[in-house]
């Protein structure tokens, strides 16, 4: 199917859905309003890995709108279709707001410029010279991913905890069979596109040694503590 990886999307439990809740929904869609969906401008095409296991790594469909000029958050899909499946979300902050966040903070975002200046982030069906006037802005952006869904090991209900994801920073991450498949279904080349935004540049100050993980893996990790109240004390997990 045109535009869709099929490999990875997961077969999700239970009967088809039935008329009489498509009914309902067509009821409802008439009369609620859906405005922060409606507010969706733009469709980003990315890849992201595990914070702790690149060999993990996924394509990611971003449907993004903006906060203000320097925030924009995104519901990310494992498909671009009616059958895609809600995986996780993104916020992406101007290098400005990033530079405000603690040090232990900035592990947790990556950088774009990389992704932007590759080729591999992309905006499917959108003309080059309007593409690369947005883009030419995401270079400069940080982006915190978190995934609530593991797709990539079939799993066909979000099971486990979110997890922090990451973006590729250099050549040799991303995995030859994952980029030919990508480029063949939307029909484009990363590295034309790598050629044409050459004069793009990333964060005024370079790329944040916090950021990206801090040049080390993230482990997303559950974990039992005490939760002390005035009458009893409760275990809870964080």
């Amino acid at each position: 199917m045109e535009g869709v990886n099929v490999s990875t999307h997961p077969q999700i439990p239970g009967e088809p859905t039935q008329t009489t809740t498509a009914l309902l929904e067509n009821t409802t869609a008439t009369i609620q309003g859906f405005s922060p969906i409606n507010k969706i401008h733009q469709h980003l095409c990315a890849f992201h890995f595990y914070g702790d296991d690149m060999t993990r790594q996924v394509e990611a469909h971003h449907f993004c709108a903006h906060q203000s000029e320097e925030f924009r958050q995104c519901l990310i899909y494992d498909r671009p279709d009616e059958e895609g499946r809600l995986i996780g979300l993104e916020y992406l902050v101007s290098e400005e707001l990033f530079l405000t966040l603690p040090d232990e903070e900035k592990r947790y975002w990556h950088s774009h410029e990389y992704e932007v200046k590759s080729g591999v982030l992309f905006m499917p069906g959108v003309p080059g010279p309007v593409q690369h006037h947005d883009l030419d802005k995401v270079a400069k952006t940080y982006g915190k991913v978190i995934h609530f869904w593991q797709v990539d090991r079939g799993d066909n209900l979000p099971l486990g905890i979110p997890q922090v994801m990451m973006a590729l920073t250099r050549d040799g991450q991303l995995y030859d069979k994952l980029a030919q498949d990508v480029e063949k279904r939307y029909k484009v080349s990363f590295a034309k596109e790598s050629e044409k935004r050459a004069s793009m540049k990333g964060p005024v100050h370079g790329i944040h040694p916090m950021a990206n993980g801090g040049g080390q893996g993230l482990k997303t990790v559950l974990r039992e503590v005490e939760c002390k109240t005035t009458e009893s004390t409760a275990r809870v997990f964080v």
